[in-house]
């Protein structure tokens, strides 16, 4: 697994992000995969393309030697699931998730493809022991063009019927490049909200609102609905994590971390509304193609770290503007995540100072 750890990073984390942190944690959006999975040479236009560069694999025990690398002192569970590309074959992707889920106690959620109908998925969520789905725009219809997919075109309404039977998760990417202020994203947030209220759907990375501009009124619309969840995995923007904080409550808010492109070493800022990564020279090969991509000096990449350490950051920086309490904190970062996961039948048991499956 190539990337070091330095004294400059221990440091960080110790002084930092260790004590913000509990000792125990839930990580509900992590990958994991195999290269093998991956066959494409060429990008999709539904997703962007400087993950990739990050790690071209993450196996079971790359994703757990991260977190004893980047978290050392935590006792840290994940939520699994597959690399979501259309050209990836799902039934060697999540049969890969079950085995290791299996093996190392985790709870797992299934990618899938809304080619299935709903009584597929449902034989093969329960065949795996899934926990849930990972539905991604990448899988909507091909004729489509990225601009074009809603969220139904990926997750359509038999899926959703049957997860909201189960009580099962469901970990939603929203689709097009307006992101969470989309009117029509939010239309169908709040359908998903009144008609599936048993379903435990999560709006992952705070709705891909990684800069301001990319609220607009959604918090206003979002704040008076009572089931959906969201998480701030790969986002490092304290402001929208604040009006998040204060929009929802910290009892619909979980701690995600989308490993492995969190084992970047980054910082990220904002420019006319688009987020732009700041990365070391040559670390991730030629990014000047990439307009979320910008290499600075070698003196300046001294002082970049993880990008995990980003997002922990600004979410400290949110949590201390709101004023959230260590109770809070614990359940952001392990209560709210155990009560759904216990929700969707993970087979959940907490004892004093540790956490286990039960499979």
């Amino acid at each position: 697994m190539p990337f070091e750890v330095r004294d400059t990073d221990r440091e960080l984390y110790s002084r930092h992000v260790a004590g913000f942190l509990p000792p125990r944690m839930i990580d509900v959006h992590t990958h994991v995969w195999l290269k093998a999975f991956v066959h494409t040479s060429s990008p999709e236009s539904h997703i962007p393309s400087w993950p990739d560069r990050v790690a071209e694999e993450n196996p079971i025990g790359h994703l757990l030697r991260t977190y004893e690398l980047l978290l050392p002192g935590k006792t840290v569970t994940s939520l699994v699931f597959g690399f979501p590309r259309r050209d990836t074959p799902l039934d060697q992707s999540n049969d890969y998730v079950a085995h290791v889920a299996r093996r190392h106690g985790l709870p797992t959620l299934m990618l899938s493809t809304p080619e299935w109908s709903g009584q597929e998925v449902e034989r093969r969520v329960e065949a795996g022991g899934f926990l849930g789905l990972k539905p991604y725009p990448s899988f909507a219809p091909s004729h489509l063009a990225a601009e074009e997919v809603t969220v139904y075109d990926f997750l359509p309404h038999s899926h959703l019927e049957v997860a909201d039977q189960h009580g099962w998760l469901v970990m939603l990417h929203i689709p097009g490049s307006a992101r969470l202020r989309d009117a029509v994203n939010l239309q169908h947030m709040l359908e998903i909200e009144r008609l599936y209220p048993r379903a435990r759907v999560i709006i992952a990375h705070v709705g891909r609102a990684y800069c301001p501009e990319d609220i607009g009124n959604a918090f206003d619309v979002l704040r008076d609905t009572e089931h959906l969840l969201f998480d701030f995995s790969a986002n490092t923007n304290a402001y929208v994590m604040e009006q998040l904080v204060r929009a929802v409550g910290p009892k619909r808010i979980l701690f995600g971390s989308d490993l492995p492109i969190l084992r970047m070493r980054m910082r990220r800022i904002c420019e006319d509304g688009v987020y732009v990564n700041l990365v070391p020279p040559g670390l991730y090969g030629d990014v000047s193609g990439d307009a979320h991509m910008r290499e600075v000096s070698a003196e300046q990449a001294g002082g970049l770290s993880f990008f995990m350490y980003e997002e922990l950051l600004a979410f400290r920086r949110a949590a201390e503007a709101v004023g959230l309490t260590q109770a809070d904190l614990d359940s952001i970062f392990f209560g709210n995540a155990a009560a759904i996961i216990a929700h969707a039948g993970g087979g959940w048991r907490a004892g004093a100072g540790s956490a286990a499956w039960t499979c």
